[in-house]
C-alpha cells in the first residue's frame, strides 16, 4: 500500500515544490524587506508620524487576513492558476503604487494592495493538486523553510538594498520579484489535471466551527497573533533605538540583523530537536515565549548601549525562530483527523492579523511614549500569550495520514470505529465524497498491519 510507505518525490513534484517555495520566498521577501527600514527610511516621507509608519508596516496583514480564506475558497471554483496569476499581479501593482509615493498615505495605500494579493491559501492548494499523499508533508516543509529563508535574507538586504537605491527602489524590486514569481508559475511549476477536494489543504466548511471552538487551536491561534504583533511592533521600536540610543547610522543595521538571525537559527535547533524527540513541546514552547518576555523587559531597561541591543536581538529571534517554526507543527498535531486545512487557514488569518495589529499598536505606543513604551507594550503581550499557553495540554504526538478507499472499505458504515480500535490510531474521519479516510497515528505505537488490513481489500494486498 504505498500511502504508508515512503518512495521518493518525482521529478514533477519536486518541480513543483521548489517552484511553488520560490514563489511564497519572492513574495515574503517583498512584505518583509520593509520592516528593517520603513521606520528609519520612512521619516523623510511627507506627513510621517510614528503612529502612519506602523499602519505602513502592519497595513498589508489586514487586506491579506481578510481575503487569504475568501481566495483560497474561489480558488476551489475557478481553478488555481488564475487566482494565483491575479494575486500576484496585485501585489506587483501595490509595490509599484508604494515605490511612486512620496507621501506616507502613499506607501500605506501601496502596502494595503500588496497584501490583497493574498495567494497563500491558493499555492498551499495547488501544491496539494500536485504532490502525492507521502510527500505531501515534505513538500509544505520546503515552502516552510523558504519563508524562513526569505525572512532572515529580507532582513539583511532590505536595509543594503535601501541604502543602494532608497525606499523606492526597494519597493520596485518587490514588485519584479511579484512579476518572476508569474515567470516561475508559467515555465516552471507543472499543471494540475484537476484541483482536489483535500481537506488536509484548504478550509473545508464543515470543519471551521469546530476549529473555531477548539481550545488548544485558539491557543495556536492567539499565539500566533501576538507572536507577529510582538514582531512588528518591535520593528516599530528596534531600528530607531538602534539609531537614537546606540547611535549606529540606519546604513549599517543590516550586520545587526545577519548575526542576530545566524546565531538565531542554529540557537533554536537544539531546542526543537529536545521538543520533538522527548515529546515536551508543551515546555518548549512556553519557555520561548518566557523569553520573549525577558527580552522585551531588557530592551526597555537595558536596551541604550550597542553591545545590549545586539545581544537582545540575538536572544530575541533565537525565541521567535524557535516558536515560528514550532507553532504550525503544533497547529497540525492539535486539529482533529480531516481538520488541518482548515486550521492552518484560521492560524494564518491570525498571524496576518497579528501583523496589522503590531504595526498599527507599535507606532502608536512609540507615538505616546518613546521607544520604551513600545518594549513594555511588547512585554504585556508577552504575559498574557504565556498566560495562555501555560494553560495548554501537552499536544498529542501524531502524524495526519490520508489514505483512499476502496468501494468495499467505504461502504464499512463502522470503519471509523474499527481503526480507532487499531493500536496508534488516535482519531479516524471517512470522508465519502473523497472516498477517503483521515487518520491520525502515533507513529510509535502503529500497528501497521492492522491499519492496512482494514483499509485494503486483500486482492489489493496481495498485489502490493
Amino acid at each position: 500500500m504505498h500511502d504508508l510507505h515512503s518512495e521518493r518525490m518525482s521529478g514533477r513534484e519536486t518541480r513543483a515544490a521548489s517552484g511553488l517555495a520560490l514563489v511564497f520566498a519572492f513574495r515574503m521577501l517583498g512584505m518583509f524587506m520593509v520592516l528593517p527600514v520603513l521606520a528609519t527610511y520612512g521619516q523623510d516621507l511627507a506627513g510621517a508620524t510614528p503612529a502612519l509608519i506602523g499602519l505602513a508596516i502592519g497595513a498589508y496583514g489586514l487586506t491579506q487576513a481578510l481575503l487569504q480564506i475568501p481566495f483560497g475558497v474561489i480558488s476551489d471554483r475557478i481553478g488555481r492558476l488564475p487566482v494565483i496569476y491575479v494575486g500576484l499581479l496585485i501585489f506587483a501593482a501595490g509595490a509599484a503604487l508604494a515605490a511612486n509615493a512620496d507621501s506616507i498615505w502613499g506607501v500605506i495605500a501601496g502596502r494595503v494592495l500588496q497584501g490583497a494579493g493574498a495567494i497563500s491559501a491558493a499555492v498551499m492548494a495547488l501544491l496539494s493538486d500536485l504532490t502525492r499523499e507521502q510527500h505531501r508533508t515534505k513538500a509544505m516543509a520546503m515552502i516552510g523553510m523558504s519563508i524562513g529563508v526569505s525572512f532572515a535574507v529580507a532582513m539583511v538586504v532590505g536595509p543594503l538594498l535601501t541604502r543602494a537605491f532608497g525606499l523606492a527602489g526597494l519597493f520596485w524590486t518587490t514588485a519584479g520579484m511579484a512579476l518572476l514569481g508569474i515567470v516561475i508559475i508559467a515555465l516552471m511549476v507543472p499543471r494540475a489535471a484537476h484541483p482536489l477536494q483535500h481537506r488536509e489543504s484548504g478550509v473545508a466548511r464543515q470543519a471551521l466551527m469546530p476549529t473555531l471552538r477548539h481550545p488548544d487551536l485558539l491557543r495556536l491561534d492567539f499565539g500566533i497573533l501576538a507572536l507577529h504583533a510582538i514582531l512588528m511592533a518591535s520593528f516599530v521600536a528596534l531600528p530607531l533605538a538602534l539609531v537614537e540610543k546606540a547611535g549606529l547610522p540606519k546604513e549599517e543595521h543590516w550586520w545587526v540583523y545577519l548575526t542576530a538571525l545566524l546565531v538565531g537559527f542554529f540557537g533554536m535547533v537544539p531546542f526543537i530537536i529536545y521538543g520533538e524527540k522527548k515529546r515536551q513541546m508543551k515546555r518548549v514552547l512556553t519557555g520561548a515565549v518566557a523569553v520573549l518576555l525577558a527580552c522585551e523587559l531588557f530592551f526597555w531597561q537595558f536596551g541604550d548601549s550597542l553591545r545590549a541591543l545586539v545581544f537582545g536581538a540575538i536572544v530575541f529571534f533565537t525565541a521567535f525562530n524557535l516558536l515560528e517554526a514550532s507553532l504550525p507543527s503544533l497547529i497540525s498535531k492539535v486539529a482533529p483527523a480531516g481538520g488541518k486545512g482548515t486550521a492552518m487557514g484560521v492560524y494564518s488569518t491570525s498571524q496576518f492579523l497579528g501583523a496589522a495589529v503590531g504595526g498599527i499598536l507599535g507606532g502608536w505606543l512609540f507615538e505616546y511614549g518613546g521607544v520604551a513604551t513600545v518594549f513594555v507594550g511588547c512585554a504585556v503581550a508577552c504575559a498574557i500569550w504565556l498566560a495562555i499557553a501555560v494553560t495548554m495540554r501537552e499536544p498529542p504526538y501524531v502524524t495526519s495520514l490520508r489514505l483512499p478507499l476502496c468501494a468495499a472499505a467505504l461502504a464499512d458504515a463502522r470503519l471509523a470505529e474499527r481503526l480507532l480500535a487499531v493500536p496508534g490510531v488516535a482519531d479516524a474521519v471517512v470522508v465519502a465524497e473523497e472516498a477517503a479516510i483521515y487518520i491520525k497515528v502515533d507513529t510509535e505505537q502503529l500497528d501497521r498491519t492492522s491499519l492496512e488490513r482494514l483499509v485494503t481489500p486483500a486482492p489489493e494486498r496481495a498485489e502490493a
